[in-house]
Formats: C-alpha cells, sequence, structure tokens
C-alpha cells in the first residue's frame, strides 16, 4: 500500500472528528428531572411534553418551532398568540381541543396527563 492510499483515510477520519467536536461545542446537555428539581408530576408532565408538544414547541428558549416558545407561559397574563388568559383552563382546553394549527390532543392524553403536563408547564 502506497503512502498516500494511506494518508487520506487518516485525514478525513481526523476532519471528521474534528468536525464532530467543533459541532459539540454549542450542544448543551439536557438537565436532568433532578437538575430541574421538578416534583413527580411535573416529571411525569415532562415526558408527557416530549412526546406530544416538543417536537412543535421549545420548552426553555424563545426560539420557536412550529409554534411558539412555551417558556415563561404563565409568566404573563395572557397568552402570546391567541390573547386569552394564560391560566391553567384556558391551556388545557387548547391542549384538548388544539388552536389553528395545533391538533387537539383530547382524545390521545387523559385528564391525568393533562393535569402533570401543566404542571410541567408551570416550570418554563
Amino acid at each position: 500500500m502506497n503512502s498516500i492510499n494511506w494518508v487520506l483515510p487518516c485525514l478525513r477520519v481526523t476532519l471528521m472528528l474534528s468536525l464532530l467536536a467543533a459541532s459539540g461545542c454549542d450542544v448543551e446537555r439536557r438537565k436532568s428531572d433532578a437538575d430541574l428539581g421538578l416534583n413527580p408530576q411535573q416529571a411525569a408532565g415532562r415526558r408527557v411534553y416530549d412526546d406530544y408538544c416538543d417536537r412543535c414547541h421549545e420548552p426553555y428558549s424563545s426560539r420557536d418551532k412550529k409554534g411558539p416558545s412555551l417558556q415563561g407561559i404563565f409568566k404573563h397574563q395572557y397568552l402570546s398568540v391567541s390573547g386569552l388568559p394564560a391560566n391553567d383552563e384556558r391551556v388545557a382546553e387548547i391542549v384538548k381541543l388544539g388552536r389553528a394549527k395545533m391538533q387537539g390532543l383530547g382524545r390521545v392524553l387523559n385528564d391525568q396527563q393533562i393535569n402533570d403536563l401543566l404542571s410541567y408547564l408551570h416550570t418554563l
């Protein structure tokens, strides 16, 4: 095997490892339930959020995905998009029935799961 055939694969591997290492610099480790100080109900709500909400809504960021960020959703008097009161009753209604582009989850989630989700949303 001549030296050029050996050097090129090594350079490719080195470049790939360098790119992977550099791209990992901006990635923040996902915090555990304990890191976030979640109680059991909030932790259960986080799992519901991960399964049904995270694909469209950012939990800890103001950066939107398809839907608005849910960071601080209960820290304001009104919901930013709909203008509805930011309370458990209105948010649960949106989760169950949906709004605009959001599909309702009332046939997928039971009342306990929705209550757990609301409990978690209060931590954002």
